[in-house]
C-alpha cells in the first residue's frame, strides 16, 4: 500500500488531503504542528473583533475522522528533518514516518528584515497566538480610549506596516470597527488613530488601478491615514521611525510586509527562490525528485504562460487539488496533469459589510455586493469543512460511549 504524507494541513494541504481520500488503498499521514486548520484571510476579523477564534479554525482531529477513509490519519508533530534518499520524516517527537510520496505544504510566514532595527522582536500576525495578542490589544486601546475620555488622549494610535491584502484589510477593519464602537456606546471621544504605511507608491501595489482607487477613498472615509513611499526604518517599544524621518508615537504596531517559506525547505535538497519558496514544474513535483509535490503558498506556481501565481487561497486550491490528482495519476501509472491557475478575482474586505473586488479581470464591484460575495466565496470553502468536522466529532464522541 502505497504511503503519502502531507506536511501542512492549510488551504492547499487540506485540497490535496480530500482530493487523495478518493482513493481508498493508499495510506495517507497529515503531518501539522498545529492542532487546527487557520483560516488565514479571515483571521483579520478576528483581531477586529468581528468573529471569534471558533469561525477562524478549523480541527485537524475531527476533519481526519469526518472524511470516509480507513488508512487516513492526523498527526500532530514538528518535523525536524526529511531524509530523502530513506523517505523518512524524523521529527521533534521523535516519532518517524515513512513515506511513499510527499506533499509540502506548510504554507509561508511574515518576513521580517533583519536590517531594520527592533523588527526582530514583532510578531507574526499569521500565526493565531500572536493574532490572539493583537486582538486583545486591540480591545485595550478601545478601553483606554474612554478611560481617558475626559484627558481628550489624543495617543491611542495604532500603526500598520504593509499596503498589501493583509495590512489594508486589518486597518480598514479596525478603523469600522472602533468607530461603530464608539457610535453605539455614544462615547463622545473621536475614534482611534490608524495609520497604514506602505513601502510603494500606493497601496494595493500589483492590483488593478480602479481597485487602488475604490479601496483609497474606503480607507480614506474611515479616516485611515494613508502613508506612501514610505519605508520603516526603526521599530521600538514605544515609537518608530520612518524613511522620511517621521517619527510615530503608536500605541502597537502591526506589520505585514512580505512573505517567507516555512523554514521546512531548508529540511530538502531541493532549489527554491529567495522567499524560499519551493520551485517546481508544470506537474508541482521537484524537478529532480518526481514523488515530492510542493503546493500552495510553499511552492513558486507558475500558469502555463510562465507568469509567477500570487500566493492566495484560489492558487492553493487548485495546486493542492492538482497535486492530490498526480499522485493518483502516478500511482496508477495514469499521465500526469499541468497545473494551470487562473485567477478569480480579487475581493478586499474594508470594514463591516463593504467590500471591494475585480471579478476575473472584466468587472469591479463595490459596497454590499462585493461583501456579498467575498461572503460566499468564504462560506463554499469552510461549509463542506464543517460538515466534515461535525461527522468526525460525532464519530470521536461514539468511541467514547
Amino acid at each position: 500500500m502505497e504511503k503519502v504524507v502531507i506536511i501542512g494541513g492549510g488551504y492547499a494541504g487540506i485540497y490535496a488531503l480530500r482530493e487523495l481520500a478518493k482513493n481508498k488503498n493508499i495510506q495517507i499521514t497529515l503531518i501539522d504542528k498545529q492542532t487546527f486548520h487557520n483560516l488565514q484571510p479571515e483571521v483579520y476579523d478576528l483581531i477586529a473583533n468581528k468573529s471569534n477564534i471558533a469561525d477562524v479554525t478549523i480541527d485537524l482531529t475531527t476533519l481526519c475522522l469526518g472524511i470516509n477513509h480507513d488508512y487516513l490519519e492526523y498527526k500532530n508533530l514538528n518535523v525536524k528533518k526529511i531524509d530523502k534518499k530513506t523517505k523518512k520524516i524524523y521529527t521533534e517527537e521523535l516519532e518517524i514516518v515513512e513515506y511513499d510520496y510527499l506533499v509540502m505544504a506548510a504554507g509561508t510566514r511574515t518576513f521580517f528584515p533583519p536590517q531594520i532595527p527592533g523588527l526582530n522582536s514583532a510578531h507574526d500576525i499569521k500565526k493565531l497566538n500572536w493574532a490572539m495578542f493583537f486582538k486583545q490589544s486591540f480591545e485595550n486601546q478601545l478601553f483606554k480610549k474612554i478611560q481617558d475620555e475626559a484627558k481628550r488622549c489624543d495617543d491611542t494610535h495604532i500603526v500598520v506596516v504593509g499596503a498589501g491584502l493583509s495590512g489594508v484589510e486589518i486597518a480598514a477593519e479596525m478603523a469600522y470597527n472602533s468607530k461603530m464602537f464608539f457610535k453605539r456606546g455614544n462615547f463622545s471621544c473621536d475614534n482611534l488613530n490608524i495609520s497604514l504605511v506602505s513601502s510603494s507608491d500606493t497601496i494595493l501595489p500589483g492590483l488593478s488601478p480602479k481597485l487602488i482607487s475604490m479601496s483609497h477613498k474606503r480607507l480614506k472615509s474611515l479616516g485611515i491615514k494613508v502613508i506612501t513611499n514610505t519605508k520603516l526604518q526603526e521599530c521600538a517599544d514605544n515609537h518608530l521611525v520612518l524613511s522620511n524621518g517621521t517619527k510615530i508615537y503608536h500605541s502597537f504596531i502591526i506589520f505585514t510586509g512580505g512573505i517567507e517559506a516555512s523554514t521546512i525547505t531548508s529540511h530538502l535538497d531541493v532549489e527554491t527562490n529567495r522567499r524560499g519558496q519551493i520551485i517546481v514544474n508544470e506537474y508541482l513535483q521537484c524537478p529532480n525528485d518526481e514523488k515530492i509535490f510542493a503546493i500552495g503558498d510553499m511552492a513558486e506556481i507558475k500558469n502555463l504562460k510562465g507568469d509567477l501565481m500570487p500566493p492566495n487561497v484560489t492558487v492553493a486550491r487548485i495546486s493542492g487539488t492538482n497535486a492530490g490528482k498526480n499522485i493518483l495519476n502516478h500511482i496508477k501509472g495514469k499521465k500526469l496533469i499541468k497545473c494551470d491557475p487562473k485567477l478569480e478575482g480579487t475581493l478586499i474586505a474594508l470594514g463591516g459589510k463593504f467590500a471591494v473586488g475585480n471579478l476575473y479581470d472584466l468587472v469591479h464591484v463595490e459596497g454590499r455586493i462585493a461583501y456579498e460575495i467575498k461572503k460566499y466565496v468564504f462560506s463554499s470553502y469552510r461549509k463542506p469543512l464543517l460538515k466534515l468536522i461535525k461527522a468526525g466529532y460525532n464519530k470521536l464522541k461514539s468511541y467514547k460511549v
